[in-house]
């Protein structure tokens, strides 16, 4: 847990600074609402005229108040915040709620108001949430530090918002809903304490089981994904953000510029960190709900049972609207089905028993759905009817529900004659809809959060090539350009940046003359293709600069006087070169498509894919991804376009050679990940066919970067550290390798610990444990490489890989320092390996940026007390254990 948030986030004493008994003031409000909820806690009351409120003694200032201190709650006019901060810093308390308004919103007197706060506020060791924030309810200890008209019931869900409006809503909303929060967060403008800093928070949080996040923007990307990421390992989480058709960009250099909005972006990083997307109020609540249940689905294909054939077809339509497909049954499932139901049943999905089912039948059709391999969840759907019990229908429907390994979700429809049957699913915790519509839009949560889930889990390799690129060619051509004053790559630069990283692109010639370009034309070969060559004109179709399929000397002569005559008169501005003269793609079966890297402001390097050609923006088919990509993510953004339709058999054309567009877009993530300079890059078009991919044309435009910075700072997911991958030498001769871990080392990992001596592992894990459970495999071996780092060292003599020693560190207290620890293999102890994992591990936090590497160590553990002592760590007892020492290195 971050834990200087526990000041603000759990409390345990207050005082509420601008305490007021003027009713209708913030500050009695405030006060209110504290009482009204019961805060756990102290509470001490600050006004600078003193005196008391409700028979509670009052105190002028800060500096005046007697007991310890854990939170401020501020209230008074923002002129006075800065000082009242440095107050609060002089007195010891270490977390803050600023309510205030007056900062940001009011212009750039207020903003700077607000970096004083900001600034005072790190030189006193402070947190604070806001200002300009509706305030922070946790209902587990009483605390509803807002000013909203209605108190919070407890429940297992957190709310964090950037708009304190919202929150009332949802208060009052939840009111009528009977739903409860752990939680309920306004950050207001984020000065301080910003959604990262809440999510790690929030993840170890064991009051909260799903996350609730209303967006309206982020500051750090990077901070942002690494939180996000976090999070959404341990618990569901839903996003709602606004400003989704906010304005394109201006002056788009390229047709990946002109595609991708932020939105997209967005959207795109959400996916990537396993989290769900709504686009409204409703489906706020909808989806968190569907998820706090704890219900997963393992696939799309959805079964609907009913005892009325108009509701199934309402699900089914909308199951198509939403690209869900209705499951096939087995022919086993029919069977089961004719066998029990009447000979009128639909015999096909939706499954319809008939409105005079009885019970046992419902639940019969139910239960052979469920078994359905094909089948990943089941919809029962109920109309009252005179010859069926709507609450002894739906008892049946309970049980199969708990019992079941799928998600079972119910919808029964009407009024008063239903109302007893929804209150018994209510009364049994499983989630019941109103309308076939809603019930299918939970399913399709569920579907959407697992596609996520299975995103957030992907952490990609190093290419597997057998030459590495040239990074150091790719950078000399970017210093070159940038030297020069240029931002666009010239044609022939721009070829030779994709040929470093292995990208194969039709040759093409340039031509500064009419002659030039007809003896080149005749040394490729006719037919050719002539395009005006400018480093100025992005698209070269605006300006009529392509001629396809010029057939002879003659008319390439021609072709050149008119299109460098066509781009003068359109852009006299520009610069115009010649022209280039290209082959002709000559498959017979090719298809164009474009695959583009755009740098976000927000998020970095952006991938995106799509159909290609003169119409792409009209077309506007586009797949969008966060890099770095791997084999599943490359698939599933080809997949994501309509083009994906079209890359198959086709009106006699044979499919392309899918595994080659595959590459090349691992190829391109590889170059978005390397190269920081690169600001757009298009390719368009790309052909593909059933023989290869070739690139036809491509432009890119770079930008001034840091030589020095970070490697990958310029993106929004850190990828697999290969930098850090090398080999160990150790003193007895032996070599091993060390690198990062990777989700694949699940097996070795387990074999690592499972081969360990019960003594090595209570040491390691503090408790006598036989192996790694499955929760814990995933959480060792799929970590953040932002936040997080394990090293293993692997032995590779006998021709497999055995995994012989780990060491491994976690971010906490807001990042400024990581708790480490390291274990080796027995039959390795004692040769030098746990000094040189260490040793690395150390100097990887170090270069990340943190102060101090902590952990914790066994008592009896004395071989480790002394190891970590030589290498400089401090000893102190832990003051919540006896049994455990608290180790130290400042770095």
């Amino acid at each position: 847990m971050a834990t200087d948030l526990r000041y603000v986030l759990a409390p345990r004493s207050l005082a509420l600074i601008g305490a007021s008994d003027r009713p209708g003031s913030l500050g009695r409000v405030l006060l209110d609402n504290l009482m009204q909820a019961g805060f756990a806690g102290e509470v001490a009351l600050v006004n600078r005229r003193g005196g008391e409120i409700d028979g509670r003694p009052v105190a002028a200032s800060v500096a005046d108040l007697k007991d310890p201190v854990d939170l401020a709650v501020i209230v008074t006019p923002a002129a006075t915040v800065p000082d009242i901060i440095d107050q609060c810093g002089v007195r010891g308390i270490r977390g803050a709620i600023v309510i205030s308004a007056g900062f940001r919103e009011v212009g750039e007197g207020g903003l700077a108001l607000e970096r004083e706060v900001v600034r005072r506020a790190s030189r006193a060791g402070l947190r604070f949430i806001g200002p300009n924030c509706l305030g922070v309810i946790r209902t587990d200890i009483g605390l509803n530090a807002t000013f909203g008209a209605s108190q919070a019931k407890p429940g297992r869900i957190a709310v964090v918002s950037q708009s304190g409006a919202l929150c009332t809503a949802i208060l009052d909303w939840a009111q009528v809903q009977d739903v409860g929060f752990s939680s309920l967060i306004s950050l207001g403008t984020s000065a301080d304490v910003g959604f990262d800093d809440v999510l790690d928070y929030l993840v170890s949080d064991p009051k909260t089981d799903s996350i609730m996040l209303y967006i309206e923007g982020i500051g750090s990307a990077r901070r942002f994904m690494s939180a996000l990421r976090a999070a959404a390992r341990a618990k569901p989480v839903v996003v709602m953000k606004v400003g989704r058709h906010a304005a394109g960009r201006q002056a788009a250099r390229s047709h990946t510029g002109s595609l991708v909005g932020a939105d997209d972006v967005f959207d795109a990083a959400l996916r990537r960190a396993g989290v769900l997307r709504v686009l409204d109020f409703a489906d706020f609540f909808a989806a968190a709900q569907i998820l706090d249940t704890g219900l997963r689905t393992a696939g799309r294909r959805l079964a609907v049972v009913t005892n009325a054939g108009g509701p199934g077809v309402l699900a089914a339509d909308h199951c198509a609207d939403l690209a869900l497909p209705l499951a096939e049954l087995s022919p086993a499932t029919k069977a089961t089905l004719d066998a029990a139901l009447p000979s009128a049943w639909s015999r096909g999905n939706p499954v319809d028993v008939l409105g005079d089912a009885p019970p046992e039948r419902y639940d019969v059709a139910v239960a052979a759905c469920l078994d359905d391999e094909a089948v990943d969840g089941v919809l029962a759907l109920f109309t009252p009817q005179a010859l069926a019990s709507p609450e002894e229908v739906a008892r049946k429907v309970a049980e199969r529900a708990h019992a079941a390994r799928k998600p079972l979700l119910s919808c029964w429809m009407g009024g008063a004659a239903v109302a007893s049957a929804r209150a018994l699913f209510r009364a049994r915790d499983l989630p019941t809809f109103t309308t076939p519509e809603a019930a299918v839009d939970a399913f399709a949560h569920l579907v959407a959060y697992r596609d996520s889930q299975e995103q957030l889990l992907q952490v990609p390799r190093p290419l597997g090539r057998h030459v590495a690129p040239d990074l150091d060619g790719a950078h000399a051509l970017a210093d070159a350009a940038l030297a020069g004053g240029r931002q666009t790559l010239a044609l022939a630069e721009t070829k030779a940046l994709l040929a470093a990283f292995g990208i194969k692109i039709a040759s093409s010639i340039p031509a500064h003359s009419a002659a030039d370009a007809a003896l080149i034309a005749q040394e490729v070969g006719f037919p050719v293709a002539v395009k005006i060559d400018s480093p100025d004109i992005t698209h070269k179709s605006d300006v009529g600069g392509v001629r396809l399929n010029v057939r002879n000397a003659r008319e390439v002569r021609q072709a050149f006087a008119d299109l460098v005559e066509r781009a003068k008169l359109a852009r006299p501005d520009a610069h115009v070169d010649g022209v280039t003269i290209e082959p002709m793609w000559r498959g017979r079966h090719a298809r164009e498509l474009m695959v583009g890297v755009l740098a976000d402001p927000v998020f970095g390097p952006v991938i995106s894919f799509g159909l290609g050609g003169t119409l792409v923006e009209v077309l506007a088919d586009r797949a969008v991804a966060l890099p770095p990509l791997n084999l599943l993510l490359a698939r599933t953004m080809i997949d994501g376009t309509r083009a994906s339709k079209w890359l198959g058999s086709f009106r006699g054309a044979p499919p392309v050679d899918r595994g080659a567009l595959e590459d090349l877009l691992l190829r391109v993530s590889e170059m978005a990940c390397a190269l920081p300079w690169l600001q757009e890059l298009d390719l368009n078009p790309v052909i593909a066919d059933e023989s290869g991919v070739v690139v036809v044309d491509a432009r890119a435009i770079i930008r001034p970067y840091n030589p020095v910075a970070a490697p990958y700072a310029h993106m929004a997911i850190h990828p697999y550290p290969i930098e850090l991958v090398q080999t160990v030498d150790l003193p007895d001769g032996t070599s091993v390798t060390v690198r990062p871990i990777r989700p694949e080392d699940a097996v070795i990992e387990q074999e690592f610990v499972n081969a360990l001596s019960q003594r090595s592992r209570y040491l390691r894990f503090m408790y006598f444990m036989r192996e790694l459970t499955p929760a814990m495999l995933s959480r060792f071996t799929q970590i953040d490489y932002d936040r997080e780092m394990a090293l293993i060292a692997v032995d590779e003599r006998d021709g497999g890989e055995r995994q012989v020693g780990v060491a491994r560190y976690a971010a906490t207290d807001g990042r400024q320092a990581c708790e480490f620890a390291i274990v080796v293999a027995d039959d390795w102890q004692g040769r030098g390996l746990a000094r040189r994992l260490l040793a690395m591990l150390i100097e990887v936090a170090r270069r990340r940026g943190f102060a101090r590497m902590d952990g914790s160590v066994l008592l009896e553990n004395e071989r480790m007390l002394t190891f970590v002592q030589n290498l400089g760590f401090v000893v102190e007892p832990d003051p919540d254990d006896p049994d455990l020492l608290r180790v130290s290195l400042a770095m």
